[in-house]
């Protein structure tokens, strides 16, 4: 074991063969202290947490040990995005320095291919014949003759965002009634293969849990094969297995089913009138019980609602009319496999709007959101540590747990918690970069409370003088959209650098005209508090409105508070407290990413110092100096500019 541990540090050494590959390459011991643990783990067929600071330089400290294991892998991380940049870039490095070669995949939902079926049907669709819709429908064809993967990240020209991918790529209820000698040509098909062939296989949270719930059957088979699981971003696991060990129903889901209803009915039984009439009147109770709702946006808990009779009224209806629906899919479903899919889909609602309405099982959370048109009926779990440590139980593998935030003060427990992994090993490694130096937390003096009217100005006041003293180079972070706004209409008027803002542009061609720009402001929720990496001049100081308490209006947060409550158990201490830090220790995490960035950190809620749990919050982050006069904020910056004109 010690020489197996001395070669994985020797590979990330000044010596090894990274060194070689990549200028500029130097070791680091948290690097190599992470990479021997991991890989402890791994032979030891234990569970390990690892928390690495900024720039400890964890994907590869993963990936060394894992592919010299020579065991079947599976990695998941927390986005799409961090998917493609771990497959295409960090992978193929790492395999080049170790000289070794094992076959890997990339496997994403469903929902990330295309389907040539689809794409073939959408032509005719009248709802694509606006013109850019109609160009960029086009684009997907000519990208459809040549790609061999289908998946959709390969089209750069057509936006992530635009509504045609919803018509032309795979979906579970169009494409699971069809038979494999079908789908000779499917990429999801093609996406499977090539993983369970694989030897190491990169996947993101979301499918990953919902293999591991076991409510995606296709992608099922995956886990019980894997040897090594490497969780990154593992601080967002917690959340997105909570989706997956629930259920949900949407007016989307409903709506696509009276719609293909239709479809189907019009292809395979066209003399079964029922279907037409009982799909219009299932469409139109779907938009009647929105419409019980309010005409607002809301998020909240089903008893709020469930005893106003037009909700109860409206939601009996929509239930009757997915009952109605069900008797002509059921009786024609022979007829082809379209209706019989309609069938499935169908039934399937039925059950889950039961579940919904039925409220003795304390285990879950009753909870509804509105949008615009549309809605959605939730039940999540209160936690999902019992079920996750029961799938991690049975499934037997190695598992590394990491992320740059795990850990509260020093301690592991509140993460432990979420999923339920009593018994792992730990590893904790600062980042290298020198915060005392590089980095100035800046805690503005007489700042009234949070809950004053004269918060949010005060607020301002002090963004305008970091942006002006740092030249711009700003990202504003923000706990609400109501704040963002305010400022976004303030600083628009009076700044006198590029003002960019969360929701004007997609999120990385945000990032991207910020780093470009060289001296703008950039304003975001809480999209923007991680999973941005900014390097360079072009950041030099984040400022933070408020501590990032979660809404104490969300339904699910008070259903767990109360949970925890009727438990005897401290809600604020165990729960709410840990997860405000970990979102600051991502908010702050933006500010310095390279070992040369220099920058000011401005946290303007009082309560850091005012309140008790504010040294909590303190003794989470990076050791820096700690100053409460903007004159301190105006040297630091004129020293860097100093610095630099002296370079």
């Amino acid at each position: 074991m010690a020489n197996q541990s001395d070669r994985i540090a020797e590979l990330l050494g000044n010596d090894g063969p990274f060194a070689e590959l990549k200028p500029g390459f130097r070791a680091r011991a948290g690097q190599q202290s992470l990479a021997v643990a991991i890989d402890e783990c791994i032979q030891a067929e234990d569970i390990l947490i690892g928390e690495a600071g900024t720039g400890v330089g964890k994907t590869f400290a993963y990936l060394v040990p894992v592919i010299c294991s020579g065991k079947r892998a599976i990695i998941s991380t927390g986005t799409r995005h961090l998917q493609d940049q771990l497959f295409h870039n960090d992978l193929p490095a790492v395999r080049r320095a170790l000289r070794l070669n094992p076959r890997v995949a990339l496997l994403k939902g469903r929902a990330n291919y295309l389907c040539r079926s689809r794409l073939e049907k959408s032509v005719q669709n009248p709802a694509l014949r606006e013109p850019q819709l109609a160009a960029q429908l086009q684009a997907i064809r000519v990208w459809a003759s040549q790609t061999t993967t289908g998946d959709i990240a390969e089209v750069l020209d057509v936006p992530e965002t635009s509504p045609v991918w919803q018509y032309v790529t795979s979906h579970d209820d169009y494409c699971a009634d069809h038979e494999p000698s079908e789908m000779g040509g499917c990429f999801v098909l093609h996406a499977r293969k090539r993983a369970m062939d694989a030897t190491l296989v990169v996947v993101n949270h979301h499918l990953f849990c919902a293999d591991l719930a076991l409510k995606e059957g296709d992608f099922g088979e995956l886990l019980p094969e894997a040897e090594v699981i490497v969780i990154d971003e593992a601080h967002q696991l917690a959340d997105t297995a909570a989706m997956f060990f629930g259920r949900r129903l949407s007016s989307r889901q409903i709506f696509d089913l009276a719609r293909d209803s239709l479809s189907e009915h019009l292809s395979e039984a066209p003399e079964v009138v029922e279907i037409r009439d009982r799909s219009s009147a299932l469409e139109k109770a779907a938009r009647d019980f929105r419409l019980s709702l309010g005409i607002n946006q809301r998020r909240d808990a089903w008893a709020l609602v469930e005893s106003d009779s037009r909700v109860t009224a409206a939601i009996e209806d929509m239930r009757s009319a997915l009952e109605l629906l069900f008797e002509p899919l059921e009786t024609s479903a022979v007829r082809g496999k379209g209706l019989e899919s309609c069938r499935r889909r169908c039934l399937e609602q039925i059950e889950c709007l039961e579940a919904f309405t039925d409220n003795r099982d304390e285990r879950y959370v009753h909870w509804f959101e509105t949008f615009r048109t549309g809605f959605s009926l939730n039940l999540t779990p209160q936690n999902v540590a019992e079920s996750f440590a029961q799938a991690l139980g049975q499934l037997g593998s190695s598992w590394v747990f990491t992320s740059a935030t795990l850990s509260v003060e020093g301690s592991f427990e509140h993460f432990r918690g979420q999923l339920g992994l009593t018994d792992a090993g730990e590893i904790q490694v600062e980042s290298p970069f020198d915060f005392k130096k590089n980095a100035l937390l800046y805690l503005p003096a007489d700042m009234p409370s949070p809950q004053e009217p004269a918060f949010d100005v005060a607020v301002l006041e002090v963004a305008n003088h970091v942006i002006n003293a740092g030249g711009g180079r700003c990202f504003v972070l923000f706990t609400s959209h109501r704040a963002l706004e305010q400022a976004a209409h303030e600083l628009r008027k009076s700044c006198r650098f590029p003002v960019l803002v969360q929701g004007q542009m997609p999120k990385r061609e945000l990032v991207d005209a910020f780093q470009s720009m060289g001296n703008a402001v950039l304003l975001g929720t809480a999209s923007f508090w991680e999973g941005v990496d900014v390097r360079g001049d072009a950041l030099s100081s984040v400022v933070i409105d408020r501590l990032p308490f979660a809404s104490p209006g969300d339904p699910v947060l008070q259903a767990r508070i109360q949970n925890m409550k009727n438990n005897g158990k401290n809600a604020f201490v165990e729960y709410q407290l840990p997860m405000a830090v970990l979102m600051l220790k991502q908010g702050v995490g933006r500010l310095i990413r390279d070992v040369t960035d220099r920058g000011v950190l401005t946290i303007c809620d009082p309560r850091l110092q005012t309140k008790s749990y504010g040294r909590t919050f303190l003794d989470s982050l990076p050791a820096m100096r700690t100053v409460q006069r903007v004159e301190s904020v105006d040297r630091f910056f004129q020293a860097a500019i100093s610095d630099e004109v002296s370079k």
